[in-house]
């Protein structure tokens, strides 16, 4: 529920506005009848947004700008006057606020105008989260039968609100899966809001899923929503769910079954329509015969599995990870974009990446990029434990159809432009292909480079 904080120092002017508001757009309110009375009630309450007059007497709308600022307190403020003074708005907009709005102006317009200030916040929260993921895995790439079941699950059980457990090996892709639940659901445009369990301090688990009432422990000395109530709408990810506490297994299985959380220090229940992901490397059944994960909550959670698949179960996706990889890392370290040779390829597609999966294959191409000059990545840049395992005789095992047809697809290519002197457009007749840009993509992806 959103929470908006009304501050006038004409009390009937707040009380108006805080009915109105509750009445017309469904909110929580919550009055102050000055700037120092706001900023003791942000340091205790979660607020959502904040309206604002700028016309009190001590310290005035201007001077609650300018102490958010200084605290740090980030909380959309909307200011209003009854002046008629727009230059002062526009002053108080400079100092940090959101927008302003007239007092005689209908009460659906204020409402209006915070839901754009929310919807701001929500989008540069959005922002934020995009650059920090940035440098994360490779997105869900590749066409081998494992992944296109998976992405057919995914399909299938995104618009289903209900928890889901994804399963797979450290590296595999869990967090990319759950951010493609989000994506197909029905709460995209919400956030997403990921934990990493086995990073929490156990002290403060609670706090971080289910917020904190000010001076509920040493340190608490705001009010402060948790992870379940910034996810409202859209999704909590919990990654390295076996990590948590049994103590907070049992109270997250309460908000599973009640749809409701209570801050740590607070009795209030507070409804939540958040979706929870869940993630794991390890084996939960036998977590719960150990006695270290709780029965009830592994039942509540794996409503829904999905499997993700280790890398050496997919070898034939691994040239579209390493185009993908080498454009978006080239492109975030600013340098000129280069390519896989072929014989190289090779050599990453006979390793098993059991050590890490998708994340050991996205840090090798990065210290390709950074250690190779020039834009050609040969075997012989290839690190050295990956060239000895891939020359160390082993049992040879079937290569899977995908796996076949991809190198079937790329001797073609290879034998074609040979027989052609590389030249593209030819070469593309000549594979009936419909026009040189279509044999440039295959290239791409199968790391062949035109020959200078």
């Amino acid at each position: 529920m959103t929470l908006v904080l009304v501050v006038d120092d004409v009390a009937a002017m707040a009380e108006q506005y805080a009915y109105d508001l509750k009445r017309v757009g469904g909110y929580e309110t919550v009055v102050a009848g000055d700037g120092r009375s706001a900023l003791y009630l942000l340091e205790r309450e979660a607020v959502d947004c904040m309206i604002l007059d700028l016309e009190m007497p001590g310290m005035d709308g201007f001077d609650v700008l300018r102490a958010l600022a200084e605290r740090d307190i980030r909380v959309p403020v909307i200011v209003y006057t009854g002046t008629g003074n727009y230059d002062r708005c526009v002053q108080a907009v400079r100092l940090g606020a959101e927008g302003f709005v007239d007092k005689e102006e209908p009460v659906e317009r204020v409402v209006q105008e915070i839901e754009h200030s929310l919807e701001r916040r929500r989008l540069e929260r959005e922002v934020a989260s995009l650059r920090r993921d940035l440098g994360a895995d490779s997105p869900l790439l590749g066409d081998s039968k494992p992944m296109l079941a998976l992405k057919d699950a995914i399909a299938r059980v995104a618009p289903v609100p209900s928890p889901v457990l994804i399963v797979g090996e450290s590296g595999s892709g869990k967090e990319l899966v759950a951010r493609e639940l989000h994506r197909m659901g029905p709460g995209e445009r919400e956030p997403f809001i990921p934990i990493n369990s086995a990073a929490l301090p156990e002290s403060l688990v609670e706090s971080e899923l289910f917020g904190h009432e000010r001076g509920a422990f040493t340190g608490a000395t705001a009010t402060r929503k948790g992870a379940f109530e910034m996810a409202a709408g859209g999704t909590l990810f919990l990654d390295e769910v076996r990590e948590l506490p049994l103590g907070t297994q049992a109270k997250l299985l309460r908000v599973l079954e009640e749809h409701a959380v209570s801050r740590v220090g607070s009795t209030r229940m507070i409804r939540v329509d958040t979706r929870v992901v869940a993630a794991t490397n390890r084996d939960l059944e036998a977590e719960v015969a150990a006695g270290r994960f709780r029965q009830d909550l592994y039942y509540r959670l794996n409503v829904h599995v999905l499997t993700v698949p280790p890398l050496r179960e997919r070898l034939s996706d691994i040239p579209a990870l390493v185009h993908h990889l080498l454009e978006t890392t080239c492109r975030r370290y600013g340098v000129r974009n280069k390519a896989l040779s072929g014989e190289a390829l090779d050599l990453l597609m006979a390793h098993d990446w059991r050590r890490n999966n998708v994340r050991e294959l996205r840090n090798v191409v990065e210290r390709l990029i950074i250690a190779v000059p020039g834009d050609t990545i040969g075997a012989e840049h290839v690190p050295v434990d990956i060239r000895t395992r891939a020359a160390a005789p082993r049992p040879r095992r079937p290569a899977t159809f995908q796996g076949q047809k991809a190198e079937a697809e790329r001797r073609i290519v290879l034998a074609a432009l040979e027989r052609n002197d590389w030249h593209i457009t030819r070469t593309a007749e000549e594979l009936g292909l419909a026009d040189h840009a279509s044999l440039l993509k295959i290239m791409r992806r199968h790391g062949i480079k035109k020959k200078e």
